[in-house]
């Protein structure tokens, strides 16, 4: 008989007592601690609290070294543990626990004679490991063994058993996945006929249900947009339903059961055109997007393994929106949600002065809270295990400081609570609503570019009000026509002009035509555009776009562009004025192991210095002076800082994407550690500074915007390596330009960039685009 919660937690404290009372040393020890593990293991299916799973893992090792190889309960014990790791990954996302979780298990199943009453459980569970593995690593041979062992437990399990209902789950999970890869239609269809059957044979109060009411209306989209029957629609809309109803306030998954059923009335609306659909999607999807930060405002490693779920809703949510012509809505949904990583760090690093004056307490500690979260969250994945390995007992630390910070992260989340019951502080570190965003257009209007299926759009925010293109058509098959890299064979250079005119055509000029730049020849300095693209567009670069054999048909005849990666990164930056007291920092390597010569650094920063030595403080560090902790502490001392070196970009982790160094890369994790304020100009004249994570595209985290986030206001960045002959006089007039003007941060150094890679497009030809497109500005 399936345990209720109350059981379980009555079962947790009496085994906890009997703990406290058990000597180390005392045969039962292992027994107790197995109890406890289980328990703790089964309570977190209630509730998916980190905290359970943690203590699951805890005590079943301990239970585990304690008891010998050849005690019959060794194997269940392995499998235990296995599963242990199996939630810890679905919770967190690294790789690592699922790979223990299936090493643990596959020992228990050799160990585990054929008729013995357990095998079934070891099956069952190495079986949802091997689809999870596949899931992350798409290797067939996973999935094939994951479906053997579920079938294989299934066919051990009699009706009236507790553990029909997820043995036939599993099973049901394992042919959907089959139907993603293969779209054989046989294994959806044993998938909804598996998780139907689960379903009735599961007692009421069973802790997976509402997953396996979930998975059953998944399957059933899938049949629909297969087969476009609409009953099937209905069946997932009514499945849906009945997950979010047995889903509880604050389980780490309800934003996903509410995206689910948003989706399902989406697609319903674009099947009927009933508006109700509609306003029932919005409702959903906007509940969805207003529980992320409530949930992981602060952790972007919880949200690691469900990101995948909810990259896109953010787009989707306001292509609806769009639809229904709520375009402010649109706007601030594409803004909340789409760059988690980066919302998380602003929120981190916000100033609490306000809160300070009214509640000194709070304020206190919400910002010692937060500026331990803000550093461990910036923490490479390669810092932790150097940190680990130098620990003695370096698996036991790194747990323990995971522990930690989840419950940091929980005292975060309810000083934010109390604070927000505070009169006048009720909308305290909520995202920024629309009224507030349009302020990032002070300069000139900043324009988002929302792409779903079949259409794209531009939302077009101005200083006194938000406003959106009319529907703009997209071509799917050439939006990802070129990615950030350089061009120079014929075949690369045809295929990326055709990229740069549909760009044009598709995107670029309506936008132009509706700000009315088009309608005659601009006079004196042209108008300032701040593009945000989202999803695949990010990869596209819109300040070339235009027809190269016609006349006056490029995005630059009319604007200058910038890019930023939020709308809220622009309404952090500060306008920044150049004096005699501004600190200049530069850093040149010429040569790097395994990399090609720069020669070209040494006469690019005598550009800087010719510019800089007499009108400001300069200094600068080459070569082997150049170790990453000196110039840490240098860019803390200086305000702007120019990198003249080569630099990496870690597209599986963007926090260890950095420059190199003497002594080793200097990455983005440990510079946004460091949560500088009020800088002015980061000048990157290095490759690879501005390449976006492929697998992330609407998590914003490059070395570039990661300047940014690290509080630089302005940002001059390349798409792809530079030639090294282009980089000094690309310096050379940036720098003459910005120092003659003396400020920064109301459009000055996208204007300055501008007018210098017109000077370089002159002198290489406007054909040379391998030359000249790298070169982009982001920010103010």
């Amino acid at each position: 008989m399936q345990r209720t919660l109350a059981e379980i937690n009555k079962e947790i404290k009496s085994i906890t007592g009997v703990l406290s009372q058990t000597d180390d040393d005392d045969p039962n020890m292992p027994l107790v601690l197995a109890r406890l593990g289980r328990c703790h293991s089964t309570r977190s299916d209630y509730l998916g609290e980190p905290d359970d799973i943690q203590k699951a893992i805890e005590y079943t090792s301990i239970a585990l070294a304690l008891t010998p190889i050849d005690d019959p309960d060794f194997p269940n014990l392995l499998n235990t543990l296995g599963s242990a790791h199996n939630k810890r990954f679905q919770r967190l996302g690294d790789l690592d626990d699922l790979e223990k979780s299936i090493e643990y298990q596959s020992r228990g199943l050799n160990l585990t004679p054929d008729a013995h009453p357990r095998l079934p459980y070891i099956l069952a569970d190495l079986g949802g490991s091997y689809v999870y593995r596949f899931k992350q690593l798409g290797n067939m041979n996973d999935l094939d063994k994951a479906i053997e062992y579920d079938s294989r437990a299934l066919a051990l399990t009699p009706n009236g058993h507790t553990d029909l209902s997820r043995r036939l789950s599993n099973l049901a999970v394992s042919h959907n996945s089959r139907f993603m890869r293969l779209s054989e239609l046989v294994d959806l269809e044993k998938a909804i006929e598996y998780q139907s059957h689960g379903i009735k044979a599961a007692p009421n109060g069973h802790p997976r249900l509402s997953t396996m009411f979930t998975n059953l209306g998944s399957f059933h989209n899938y049949r629909f947009m297969r087969l476009g029957q609409l009953v099937d629609l209905e069946k997932a809309i009514e499945y849906n339903a009945r997950a979010l109803a047995l889903t509880p306030d604050g389980h780490p998954r309800l934003p996903i059961m509410l995206a689910n059923l948003g989706g399902s009335h989406s697609y319903r609306f674009q099947q009927t055109g009933n508006l109700s659909d509609l306003e029932k999607a919005i409702g959903y999807q906007s509940c969805a997007l207003a529980l992320i930060p409530d949930d992981h405002p602060y952790l972007k490693t919880v949200l690691a393994n469900d990101l995948s779920a909810i990259k896109n809703l953010a787009i989707y949510a306001a292509s609806s929106a769009i639809s229904s012509s709520n375009y402010a809505l649109a706007l601030e949904w594409l803004e909340h949600a789409r760059c988690v990583v980066w919302n998380q760090n602003l929120m981190l690093r916000s100033p609490l002065d306000q809160l300070q004056s009214a509640n000194p307490t709070i304020a206190t500690r919400l910002q010692t809270i937060a500026n331990q979260l803000h550093h461990a969250g910036s923490e490479s994945r390669a810092s932790r295990e150097l940190q680990a390995l130098s620990e003695s007992s370096g698996l036991v630390t790194a747990e323990q400081a995971a522990t930690e910070h989840r419950h940091l992260a929980q005292d975060y989340d309810d000083l934010l609570s109390e604070a927000r019951t505070i009169p006048g502080f009720e909308e305290f570190l909520q995202p920024v609503k629309v009224a507030g965003l349009v302020r990032a257009a002070r300069n000139g209007p900043t324009v988002v570019i929302c792409r779903h299926n079949d259409r794209c759009d531009a939302l077009v925010a101005r200083q006194a009000r938000s406003e959106v293109v009319t529907s703009i058509e997209s071509k799917r098959s050439r939006e990802r026509g070129v990615e950030r890299r350089p061009l120079g064979e014929e075949e690369q250079e045809y295929e990326f002009r055709n990229v740069l005119v549909v760009l044009s055509d598709d995107v670029v000029k309506p936008v132009l035509d509706f700000l009315g730049y088009t309608n005659s020849a601009p006079e004196g300095d042209l108008p300032h555009i701040i593009w945000c693209p989202t999803g695949a567009m990010s990869f596209l670069p819109l300040h070339a776009a235009g027809d190269y054999d016609q006349p006056r048909s490029r995005v630059f005849d009319y604007a200058v562009s910038s890019y930023t990666p939020t709308l809220t990164a622009l309404l952090e930056s500060t306008p920044y004025s150049f004096s005699g007291n501004t600190r200049i920092l530069a850093i040149g390597r010429e040569n790097t192991p395994g990399h090609s010569s720069l020669p070209g650094t040494t006469s690019e920063l005598a550009s800087v210095k010719a510019h800089i030595e007499d009108k400001a403080h300069y200094s600068q560090f080459i070569n082997n002076q150049a170790t990453t902790s000196t110039i840490l502490d240098a860019m803390e001392r200086n305000d702007w800082v120019h990198f003249a070196c080569h630099a990496h970009q870690n597209v599986s982790n963007a926090t260890e994407s950095g420059f190199f160094l003497h002594d080793g890369t200097l990455d983005l994790a440990s510079i946004n550690r460091r949560s500088f304020k009020n800088k002015g100009l980061a000048f990157l004249s290095a490759c690879q500074t501005a390449t976006r994570d492929e697998k992330l595209p609407d998590e914003a985290v490059h070395l570039a915007s990661g300047m940014l986030m690290a509080g630089y206001t302005s940002v001059i960045a390349t798409m792809w390596s530079v030639n090294d002959l282009d980089a000094p006089l690309v310096a050379d007039k940036v720098y003459s330009q910005l120092v003659k003007g003396g400020q920064l941060g109301n459009g000055e150094a996208g204007k300055a960039l501008h007018n210098t890679v017109a000077i370089l497009r002159q002198k290489v030809g406007e054909q040379a685009f391998e030359r000249w497109v790298p070169y982009i500005h982001i920010g103010l």
